[in-house]
């Protein structure tokens, strides 16, 4: 698919186009995000679900109401002009932003990475950075996105994931992650931060450390209580407190973390499994990861989760 700038100054692109079109203000925010995820073709109602975490049938039944909410409103078929792209823009950007992330790290499948996902999901990031130059949050999305697959030839060995404490940096991609810290550096110049500006700052600074240990956690620490007063929420918590305990230890994370409600969230089970390990409570690890490994949709996720789990035993039965 050839997308290029027609004489309006809009993106000739049949996949951009159908976004803003399903991201139409008629429509409620988190139908607009759903519908389009699904109508693009990458996603399942199961993984659009997943990612709103709520039930399968409850994410149904949205879908349906959005699709007669289109039909009966006859909503037109068209990147939107001018004053209508802003209000629009921000679900376009988080549909952008979860179809990357469903490609980054496949809810189901036997598969971790779905590059056919990730590579749309940049292309299309690609296409509103020349729709909207001036857009921070716009270049913020595309950086995140460069920054995070500029690991990925690193973050997968023999069917598991590998944990970026543990990934040989050297396979990293540096002429991506020159370009997303470029565009970083752009956004910090322009002083307007949003969630994606602040994410990518986050992937930034990984991304300069030359090994886990160099890791400057007292700025991915500040970057996460910027990212919680703009966009707060319980799985931006829980990264927050990832980067807690790099610095002040599992205890008080785990504590901040046992808070937050994420029973149903299978990466939620696995933070809380590794700061028990961490604490010496390898009897309460086992049962965390046997419960991340209840809720994993991924046969990769599940592989690296059963072999935490059965780790976790052994050094319980000692």
């Amino acid at each position: 698919m050839i997308a290029e700038l027609s004489k309006e100054g809009t993106v000739d692109d049949d996949r951009l186009r159908l976004m803003f079109t399903c991201c139409h203000p008629a429509l409620a925010p988190n139908a607009q995000v759903a519908l389009t995820l699904r109508l693009m073709g990458g996603l399942t109602t199961a993984e659009i679900a997943h990612a709103f975490l709520v039930p399968e049938a409850t994410m149904a039944q949205r879908l349906v109401r959005a699709k007669a909410k289109i039909r009966d409103a006859r909503i037109p078929y068209r990147v939107p002009h001018g004053a209508e792209l802003p209000a629009r823009l921000p679900p376009v950007l988080a549909v952008v932003y979860l179809v990357f992330n469903e490609g980054y790290s496949a809810s189901s499948g036997g598969t971790l990475i779905r590059e056919d996902l990730c590579r749309e999901a940049i292309r299309l990031g690609r296409l509103l950075a020349t729709l909207m130059p001036d857009e921070a949050e716009v270049k913020g999305l595309l950086a995140l996105m460069l920054l995070t697959e500029s690991r990925r030839a690193a973050r997968e060995s023999g069917g598991g994931p590998v944990l970026l404490a543990d990934q040989d940096r050297r396979l990293w991609d540096r002429a991506l992650i020159a370009e997303g810290q470029e565009l970083v550096r752009e956004c910090l110049r322009r002083n307007r931060p949003g969630p994606y500006q602040l994410q990518a700052a986050v992937s930034a600074v990984h991304s300069d450390a030359p090994d886990a240990a160099a890791t400057d956690w007292r700025q991915i620490l500040r970057l996460y209580d910027q990212l919680l007063e703009v966009a707060p929420g319980p799985v931006v918590a829980l990264n927050r407190a990832v980067a807690l305990a790099e610095l002040e230890g599992p205890d008080p994370a785990l504590r901040l973390v046992d808070a937050l409600g994420l029973e149903g969230y299978s990466p939620f089970h696995a933070v809380r499994a590794d700061f028990l390990v961490r604490l010496g409570r390898d009897g309460e690890a086992a049962a965390a990861y046997d419960a991340a490994l209840r809720l994993a949709g991924n046969a990769a996720d599940r592989k690296f989760l059963e072999s935490r789990l059965q780790e976790a035993r052994l050094r319980a039965a000692r």
